[in-house]
């Protein structure tokens, strides 16, 4: 038992010296890690600096026999809240970078990340309970031999240091050739110019919009539309590709082993565009649903899937559930958030890399007593029974203004089934809300605006039935409008 004891430590003793160094190494990139986990920006600087230290610590511990009892409570105090944290996480739908081991290692926070740490709490457990005085054996008898034994350890953690740097410049030497290449090849393609048109990957349709329908032909010509796909009751991922598309094809095998893991779970939809053969060259198996879209690739612009390759998740009700994933390594962040979550909860969506704030999905909208300024009550309780949009504008806003004509349009044309509409406005402009039927709201400083989840003007959300917040805040006229389905 003393042999397996000691062979725990200096387990442990090699993971809290690796994770220590390489964070210190890499302190841009620890704090970063702890933003995405939630800390605030005044702390990070701080814990930065601090864990990498204490891990260092502890890993030290591990080394002596008196002090690996100490050294196991840290650990695990420090492991137990990387589990908590990345328990959170996932809860949330959000997959940040873990860090755990600096530039030598380090993936979005998942199943495989959870259960190492969890494999670790175990083993420092183990040393807790062994108690103070039962630690395992020591390293040497004689304190030459300890500094020896120090010595070797730490020329082996230095080696496996060195040899991780040299992975990832070899790693990130590979992907800068592969990108030029694809600049070579994309620079000899007919429709290339068309990429100098691309706006910001995460230019896309909000969450919980619906995909707008389509028709388009499958590689035998078969028109096919969006509601025949959503008959199986299953969730989407739609993948942009292009048949001169250099990534598209290097990334195929890694689609292919997702299509295996998620299958009965998830159904591939890839739209493509360029030539019928060659597409079904590189895309065309025989279970697959493959589109080609026309050289204007009207539907890919139309959710934002300017570049190729793009991913997108829809959820099993047709409804936008991910913000667009614009290349290879965004996309197999979404592959792999997609796999570690349950895909038959409510509310299942996944946000992008760009840091973007975790909306108000899911939760219900705050109590509230308000006119509007026709005089009319309003409150919580109004928003029962019926969908609702809702939207805050500002006089100063010109693209409000725009909106508000808009609004005057679709108020005119408003079916039964339309959704009710609901407008704050941090300030009263009688000119920009003449003529509108439905309510607006004076919201001077934005509180009750910013308690249904507003970014920004012009923004909205959509309200079901029951007075809960189901879509992220759509920015601009072109994305309020989708949350309704365009109709205006």
């Amino acid at each position: 038992m003393e042999t397996v004891l000691l062979i725990i430590r200096l387990i442990l003793f090699g993971v809290f010296a690796v994770a220590g160094i390489s964070k210190i190494l890499d302190p841009d990139g620890a704090k970063k890690a702890m933003r995405d986990f939630g800390m605030p920006d005044e702390f990070t600087g701080f814990f930065a600096v601090g864990l990498p230290f204490a891990e260092i610590v502890f890993a030290v511990c591990f080394l002596f026999v008196s002090m690996s009892w100490v050294g196991a409570a840290g650990a695990l105090l420090l492991l137990t809240t990387f589990i908590g944290g990345m328990i959170w996480q996932m809860a949330q739908g959000n997959a940040p970078d873990c860090h755990c081991f600096g530039q030598i290692h380090s993936e979005p926070v998942g199943r495989k990340s959870l259960i190492r740490n969890i494999v670790f709490a175990l083993l420092a457990v183990i040393l807790l309970f062994s108690g103070r005085e039962n630690q395992g054996l020591d390293l040497a008898t004689t304190s030459a031999g300890m500094l020896q034994m120090v010595l070797i350890l730490f020329l082996v953690i230095l080696g496996l240091l060195l040899l991780g740097f040299l992975v990832k410049v070899a790693a990130q030497q590979n992907e800068i050739m592969r990108r030029l290449g694809v600049l070579e090849v994309a620079s000899a393609e007919p429709g290339a110019v068309e990429r100098n048109e691309a706006g910001d990957p995460s230019d896309g349709l909000p969450i919980g919009a619906p995909l707008p329908d389509f028709a388009i032909p499958d590689l035998n010509g078969r028109e096919v539309r969006f509601e025949h796909l959503l008959t199986e009751n299953k969730p989407f991922l739609f993948l942009f590709v292009g048949s001169q598309c250099a990534p598209c094809e290097a990334l195929l095998p890694e689609i292919t082993e997702w299509e295996a893991e998620l299958a009965g779970k998830v159904r591939f939809v890839f739209i493509s565009h360029g030539d019928v053969g060659a597409t079904r060259d590189k895309f065309g198996a025989t279970t697959r649903v493959v589109l080609l879209e026309k050289a204007t690739r009207a539907f890919a612009n139309q959710v934002g899937a300017k570049w190729t390759p793009t991913a997108l998740f829809v959820d099993a009700n047709g409804h936008i559930a991910s913000h667009l994933a614009a290349g290879d390594t965004a996309i197999r962040r979404l592959a792999e958030q997609i796999k570690s979550r349950d895909l038959s909860e409510e509310f299942v969506y996944f946000l992008g890399l760009n840091g973007n704030r975790r909306p108000n999905i899911g939760e219900k909208i705050p109590e509230f007593t308000a006119q509007d300024i026709q005089g009319r009550g309003l409150s919580r309780k109004d928003f029962i029974g019926r969908e609702t949009l809702v939207a805050f504008s500002s006089p100063t806003c010109g693209h409000c203004v725009k909106l508000m004509e808009e609004v005057r349009e679709w108020e005119k044309g408003k079916r039964p089934a339309s959704p009710a509409l609901v407008i704050f406005s941090d300030g009263d402009h009688e000119e920009m809300t003449a003529g509108l039927k439905s309510p607006v709201i004076v919201d001077k400083d934005s509180r009750l605006a910013a308690r249904f989840g507003m970014r920004g003007v012009p923004s909205a959300v959509l309200v079901d039935e029951t007075g809960t917040i189901v879509t992220e805040a759509a920015i601009g006229s072109k994305n309020i409008w989708s949350l309704i389905g365009g109709d205006h």
